[in-house]
């Protein structure tokens, strides 16, 4: 089968974006969140190429559906991250007001 270039490029983008999204989902799972951050840059870089490199290829029906598969397992890993990353963002945004507070309390008390 002859596929074009551009039909096989951006399949290709699709399974490696969705690769990424598969390693970040891990990193969320275990909380590493230094890694989840620097998957997080390589994954907004990889978009950032995917979008300067559209090709606007024509899709068969098989490229389609392969397609179709991959965003779907994107979407649903970007929903698997959240359910993770969630908790802990709202702990960081206690934790900020926590020390807001403390400093607003203290800024009080010194004559500031």
């Amino acid at each position: 089968m002859n596929v074009p270039d551009g039909v096989d490029t951006a399949i290709q983008n699709y399974e490696s974006l969705s690769s990424l999204m598969g390693l970040m989902r891990e990193a969320a799972a275990q909380g590493q969140w230094t890694r989840l951050l620097d998957l997080e840059t390589r994954c907004r870089q990889h978009v950032e190429t995917m979008k300067q490199g559209d090709t606007q290829a024509t899709l068969d029906p098989a490229a389609r559906a392969r397609k179709k598969d991959l965003i779907l397992k994107i979407l649903s890993d970007d929903a698997n991250i959240r359910r993770h990353t969630q908790p802990w963002m709202e702990q960081l945004q206690q934790a900020i007001q926590i020390t807001r507070k403390d400093q607003q309390v203290r800024q009080a008390y010194s004559g500031r």
